[in-house]
């Protein structure tokens, strides 16, 4: 993995939209598993971000993944890591807690109960790190950690040998105590309050934000109204919207895109193909009879993001997919980026992933 500078044929909205519409073209080459933004722009120290490359040879070796960077985050911890994830069984994150625990860091872990007995987080359990699964019904659906209060990573990637070597997934690093506040507050509610679900309060402390060059609104399900965030940006869309959905249910984000589609602006997207052919309340065939450019994605394993690019310069991410259970019973996270450096990188990803998708 490498990073990549954003400078070195960057396109314009326009010029992209043109080459594009009515269908995407070829993209040559291959997006870079790593992206982070260039040394020469103001925000390089506060962002970065990473894909997975299932169809790398360094794949196979399952090591090198996105999941190193943020092993190496973790072991340089001075104070605190909290992480909250559905699933966890890679030995490197579970090396790099172990690590920072023996080194007297505070470690925290709050999962899904379903998957509390898998062997790193019993190895975890073992060495003294408090571990807490939900106990719910509705899925505890977190992809984040939060490193000394003011770093946090997130996106669509759990921490697996699947997600992070065999799925299509995201993962971004953003400095920002501000952030870091509110991802702590969903954490505390989780771990010393026991409030999962419906049952956490809308206290988000910083809803919108700047980090840098970076506007930002970040919310947490069931309590935020994620799906209304996502229906306001898409609304404002002028030009473009492209998606990367893994499981796409949402009437009310199929209404909006629809509508946008009718008023000129160009909707495309590749959905995960076991979403669509398994789940009847699936939007695909809707999409597919308005007429827009959506496919199923040709990976094997799972596409497994969770994405909106509007305009080429807003993005969302998170673990929140476009589902009535992700707006009503799971607890998830949601970040709404207005920024067209880092909009770029995904759009590079959704290139790949468009291009190689089943028309």
């Amino acid at each position: 993995m490498r990073p990549v500078s954003l400078l070195a044929g960057l396109l314009t909205l326009a010029a992209f939209a043109c080459q594009l519409s009515p269908r995407l073209a070829s993209i040559e080459g291959r997006a870079s598993p790593v992206a982070e933004l260039s040394a020469t722009q103001p925000v390089k120290s506060r962002y970065a971000v990473f894909f997975t490359d299932p169809a790398s040879p360094d794949s196979k070796s399952l090591r090198g993944g996105p999941d190193k960077y943020l092993a190496e985050a973790i072991r340089s911890a001075r104070a605190s890591v909290d992480v909250a994830v559905l699933q966890l069984n890679l030995w490197s994150i579970r090396d790099a807690l172990l690590e920072a625990h023996r080194k007297g860091v505070r470690v925290r872990l709050v999962t899904e109960s379903d998957y509390l007995d898998e062997r790193e987080i019993q190895q975890l359990i073992e060495a003294g790190v408090p571990v807490l699964g939900d106990r719910r019904e509705g899925l505890m659906h977190n992809k984040f950690a939060v490193i000394d209060r003011q770093d946090v990573w997130t996106g669509s990637m759990n921490f697996t040998i699947n997600e992070v070597y065999r799925n299509n997934n995201n993962l971004i690093h953003i400095r920002s105590p501000d952030l870091a506040q509110n991802y702590m507050t969903e954490f505390e509610e989780m771990f010393n309050k026991d409030q999962f679900g419906p049952g956490s309060p809308a206290n988000t402390p910083n809803p919108t934000l700047s980090v840098g060059s970076a506007r930002l609104d970040n919310c947490f399900s069931p309590d935020d109204g994620c799906t209304a965030r996502l229906v306001r940006a898409i609304q404002k869309a002028q030009q473009s919207i492209y998606f990367m959905a893994y499981s796409f249910t949402s009437d009310e984000l199929a209404e909006a895109l629809l509508e946008r589609a009718r008023e000129g602006v160009l909707v495309a997207g590749v959905m995960e193909a076991s979403q669509v052919t398994s789940n009847s309340g699936t939007d695909y065939q809707r999409f597919r009879s308005a007429g827009l450019d959506v496919r199923l994605d040709s990976n094997p394993k799972q596409m497994h993001h969770k994405v909106f690019l509007i305009d080429g310069q807003i993005v969302s991410t998170g673990s929140f997919n476009f589902t009535y259970s992700a707006e009503t019973r799971n607890d998830e996270n949601l970040l709404i980026i207005d920024e067209p450096q880092i909009a770029e990188l995904y759009l590079k990803e959704f290139e790949r992933v468009f291009n190689q998708a089943i028309e």
